[in-house]
């Protein structure tokens, strides 16, 4: 089973991750042909990313070497990856075919719990209003010593 591009050699890969993700290498098989994707750049952190939003600068990009047993690793930048929520791959050209074929892509590092702090109402009193303050009537007593 592989994943292969419909129109053209581009192909883009939408991840989206259940909590934050410190990204440590990625590893990607092809065919052993010109079918085999030529180029990679990695995204993070951009939700529902297009075609069009690829023609930006990647966060990290790598020429790739064919790999049909899936042995090379491409390390990524570990301090611009230590919290990713969402990782985009996009595979811009391969090796010359009209389509790109996609074996398996391996994500390696580790993951930990999204920390989610839900949203907190209050209501805080600069001044206090006497109004909210409201105490049964005092009867004033006055005491003669003689």
């Amino acid at each position: 089973q592989f994943v292969e591009s419909d129109d053209d050699e581009e192909l883009l890969f939408n991840i989206p991750f259940t909590g934050h993700v410190k990204l440590k290498g990625v590893i990607v098989m092809g065919e052993d042909d010109s079918t085999h994707p030529a180029e990679m750049r990695l995204f993070r952190n951009i939700p529902h990313m297009s075609f069009d939003d690829a023609a930006r600068e990647p966060d990290q990009m790598f020429s790739l070497n064919r790999d049909p047993t899936g042995e090379l690793e491409y390390p990524t930048k570990i301090a611009r990856f230590s919290n990713v929520y969402h990782l985009s791959i996009h595979f811009p050209k391969n090796f010359g075919a009209e389509t790109t074929k996609i074996f398996y892509i391996g994500l390696k590092g580790e993951w930990t719990e999204a920390h989610r702090h839900e949203v907190t109402i209050c209501n805080y009193e600069a001044s206090a209003n006497p109004a909210d303050h409201k105490l049964e009537q005092i009867t004033p007593q006055t005491h003669f010593i003689s």
